[in-house]
């Protein structure tokens, strides 16, 4: 069974766990940490660059033992190291890791001290108050474990959106080889651009007498197989993904793309707007009595209620009818009208390459500007830039743009926002700089009040501009910290700054609800990769779809501006303060 890019990332975000409950060397850890990173941003899956004979050390981070490791798992699903590991940690370990607030040490005292073997034991015991009794917990502790774990009873596995891409790319590969299929196509929430995916929708057109479902049940990631029929079928792959495919008519293909994409609530109000004109739509068409009046394409079932076609990231009934209906659906915004990236980093902190490989790799990919915006020395372990590095490195970058023809490097930096709501450098030496993006990466458990005020008071900065990834949440692993959006939103818009949307996969921050308000209030967005490497800026157009949910056109977006336009809006937010 072949490995996917997210296969053998879990390979090394696992052996990290467990090196880290046995208090391992932490630069070991980390470098299957970044190895993990790396190998789930990549453009290409890993196994095809093995077969083509590429050197995998030239990847961001990965050394010789790492891409002998990387091998050894695509070719067998598994490492001889991580199963050694394995047998001397308890799974319940990991298990207990993945909920927040429990880090290795925790862990161990959990599983030692209280005997703590799975999840229900864990909260029993915090339950019965005899968590806080540890060292090192404490019954805030308790209480926010406790909390976190009701927060996961019953909730179903999902999948973060480009995890889901690599497993319906090759899917869908797969499906297009069988003789007689004519189209391949994943609807569902995929199609919305969700930020998770709970199960992948196929939908197949196919010459009469097509094997494509004998085909599809036998693929070799299949794990078990769920339902198999002449147009229907179901499974459930090796990585817990359910995939349902279905074979569909050509002169249903439009209703049945309509009706699969969803959402459900969108599809309940498109059905009564039928109802109103006579009409029944369902997977199979639109008709009028017993006569077909539409449904080969998803434009004729829209336009037999009255209705231009709407984009599947606005099907939410959240507005779109009423927007359709008054011809002002937005003209929704791509990768193609991005000209910059306004945050970037390099591995004068935490990033992966140089300053020049991420300037070469940004005008490759067609962009006019890169902003360079590694951390500030609040990051330690990020090895953040104090004053005296920072202003070397903005000599650096001038020296630089003297040689670069296709693409200019902006000064940046990505400034921790403190406890208190002040920046982790001077504003003398900020505001030498193009632009500046606060970001929050400690104290997530503030009240919402003091966490508001917090952000609210490091926007008030003179030379604050862009709020990076602004609720903080990590999609699976951490929840957003309380915070009330509306009022960041408000203080954005008469501060004169910006909020980013995040294209990072396990970000994709803001969110499309939190998008859509701040358009609303004319609040303009910066959709930025937040790249670590040069393979991230690839996840610009993650961004650009949680952006798209979120209403967005190419005016509201920052970065959507020549260097020319965007110089006056960065001095602007300087001018505001």
């Amino acid at each position: 069974m072949p490995a996917h890019n997210a296969d053998v990332a879990a390979v090394f975000e696992e052996m990290a766990d467990l090196l880290e409950i046995e208090g391992s060397n932490p630069f070991r850890i980390r470098a299957y940490r970044n190895a993990a990173r790396t190998l789930r941003d990549l453009p290409r899956e890993v196994g095809m660059m093995l077969d083509e004979g590429e050197d995998l050390t030239e990847m961001p981070g990965i050394g010789e033992d790492l891409a002998a490791k990387i091998k050894e798992v695509v070719q067998t699903g598994t490492a001889a190291a991580l199963e050694e590991h394995r047998k001397k940690v308890p799974k319940t370990l990991t298990d207990l890791l993945r909920i927040p607030g429990i880090g290795p040490k925790r862990a161990k005292a959990l599983y030692h001290d209280l005997n703590i073997r799975t999840l229900d034991q864990l909260q029993k015991a915090a339950q019965d108050g005899l968590v806080r009794s540890l060292q090192g917990f404490g019954e805030k502790t308790e209480r926010y474990i406790l909390n976190q774990l009701k927060e996961r009873a019953g909730e179903e596995k999902r999948f973060q959106l480009a995890v889901a891409t690599q497993y319906a790319g090759a899917l869908v590969t797969y499906l297009r080889e069988s003789p007689g299929v004519k189209q391949v196509v994943v609807a569902g929430s995929y199609r919305r651009a969700k930020d998770t995916i709970g199960d992948l929708d196929i939908l197949v057109t196919a010459a009469s007498g097509s094997l494509v479902m004998d085909r599809f049940v036998s693929y070799p990631e299949v794990e078990e197989i769920l339902a198999h029929g002449a147009t229907k079928a179901s499974v459930r792959l090796a990585c817990k993904l359910q995939v349902d495919v279905r074979v569909v008519r050509d002169d249903s293909y439009g209703s049945a793309l309509q009706y699969f994409t969803g959402s459900k609530a969108h599809n309940v109000a498109l059905r009564q707007l039928a109802q109103q004109r006579g009409l029944k739509l369902n997977e199979y068409g639109l008709f009028r009595g017993d006569q077909s009046v539409a449904g080969a394409t998803e434009e004729s079932v829209y336009a037999a209620v009255g209705l231009p076609w709407i984009p599947p990231e606005l099907r939410e009934n959240r507005g779109e009818f009423d927007s359709a209906r008054a011809g002002r659906l937005p003209v929704l915004v791509e990768v193609a009208d991005l000209k910059g990236d306004l945050h970037a980093h390099t591995k004068a902190t935490d990033g992966h390459n140089s300053m020049r490989e991420m300037a070469e790799a940004a005008g490759a990919n067609g962009l006019e500007y890169l902003a360079i915006t590694d951390h500030s020395r609040r990051l330690t372990m990020a090895k953040g830039l104090d004053p005296k590095r920072l202003f070397a490195q903005l000599e650096e970058i001038d020296r630089l743009n003297e040689t670069l023809s296709s693409i200019t490097l902006l000064k940046g930096i990505e400034v921790d926002i403190l406890e208190d709501g002040s920046l982790d450098l001077p504003d003398e030496d900020l505001c030498r700089l193009d632009l500046v993006v606060g970001a929050v990466h400690s104290h997530f458990r503030l009240s919402r009040e003091k966490q508001t005020e917090r952000i609210l008071r490091a926007m008030d900065h003179p030379c604050f501009t862009i709020l990076a990834h602004p609720s903080g949440r990590l999609i699976n692993e951490r929840a957003p910290y309380d915070l009330d959006m509306a009022r960041v939103i408000h203080h954005a818009r008469e501060r004169g700054c910006f909020l980013e949307v995040n294209a990072h996969p396990i970000r994709l921050d803001l969110t499309d609800t939190d998008c859509q308000m701040a358009k609303e209030e004319g609040v303009m967005l910066s959709i930025n990769s937040d790249a670590h490497s040069t393979l991230d800026l690839g996840n610009l157009r993650y961004g650009v779809g949680q952006a798209r949910r979120g209403w967005v056109e190419k005016k509201d977006v920052l970065n959507s501006r020549s260097l020319q336009a965007l110089r006056p809006l960065l001095k602007r937010t300087m001018m505001n303060a």
